[in-house]
């Protein structure tokens, strides 16, 4: 499965609106997901003109959510300082 190929896998079609970024069934997050999609054909524009778009996550519990990529955490995996 690509994250990215432009048809949906069919597991997106019963997902649910996650209001948190995270599994809303067990809290599990999205790196602990089993299958991920994100819909790059229909992005959102936002009032500033930012883009987002819908993150859909099978997660291992069974359950499919999605999320807008807008609402994701910041990653503890990027530093916010820069060497100089």
């Amino acid at each position: 499965m690509n994250a990215f190929d432009p048809t949906p896998p069919d597991w997106t079609n019963s997902a649910t609106h996650a209001r948190h970024f995270h599994c809303p069934i067990c809290q599990a997050t999205c790196s602990d997901a089993q299958q991920v999609w994100i819909n790059r054909r229909a992005p959102v524009i936002t009032e500033n003109y930012l883009r987002k778009w819908q993150e859909f996550y099978q997660c291992h519990c069974g359950q499919a959510w999605w999320a807008w990529s807008s609402d994701r955490p910041p990653s503890n995996l990027h530093s916010k300082e820069y060497p100089e």
